[in-house]
């Protein structure tokens, strides 16, 4: 029996990279996503309730396999670890100590045999299934491109550090950052904050770059 695709073992560039800073090159991918604002830590709130649709819509595509719905392609697979990409309207609004101001499209990577059918019939599901709305979920097409990434372990209020040394590290490789409303800060979740201490944490940390303008 074949074994389910494992994303983060063939794409190990991207899911598992080195606690040093690093450049990526990082091609489309597709992914099921929520956009929302407000402190991901808020209970019962806006990121609580998005992860809740990204979870319920992945399980659905995954276990079709078991019920009448096999779409073209499928294949079985292993669910990709949730992501995110963060920003604030105004460069003032961040704070680590109030979240609120916080920006963001909660994401969960999906294979590649999904397409608008298939997705729209899995949210149908979640929604008569599960109680859940799923108005707000769609597919999310993203080519990242160059970006330096690194692997930070600890709390996540801790990530200044690291970020710290992905920009020497970008200044030393004449990298500028390239941070816009379309290309953003991105954070792929490797831990389970509720299974794990906050000190073993891993998260990936990936910045979009261009080359400096003075080479």
């Amino acid at each position: 029996m074949e074994s389910p695709k494992d994303y983060r073992k063939e794409y190990k560039e991207l899911y598992l990279p080195k606690t040093t800073p690093e450049i990526v090159n990082v091609p489309e991918m597709q992914f099921v996503a929520v956009e929302g604002r407000g402190n991901p830590n808020e209970e019962d709130g806006a990121y609580q309730k998005a992860i809740e649709i990204l979870y319920g819509v992945q399980y659905t595509i995954k276990m079709c396999k078991k019920g009448n719905y096999l779409p073209k392609g499928y294949f079985d697979y292993v669910v990709p670890p949730l992501e995110g990409f963060w920003w604030f309207d105004k460069e003032g609004d961040f704070s680590l100590e109030d979240k609120s101001n916080f920006c963001w499209i909660s994401v969960i990577r999906l294979p590649e045999f999904v397409d608008d059918e298939l997705f729209a019939w899995a949210c149908a599901q979640v929604t008569q299934k599960k109680k859940i709305d799923t108005q707000k979920a769609k597919i999310l097409k993203i080519t990242e491109g160059l970006c330096v990434q690194c692997l930070h372990i600890g709390s996540y209020d801790s990530e200044p550090q690291t970020l710290k040394l992905m920009t020497g590290f970008m200044e030393a490789n004449h990298l500028q950052s390239d941070l816009s409303p379309i290309r953003r800060h991105h954070e792929v979740y490797l831990s389970d904050p509720r299974k794990i201490e906050v000190s073993k944490l891993k998260t990936v940390l990936r910045l979009p770059v261009k080359q400096s303008e003075s080479q």
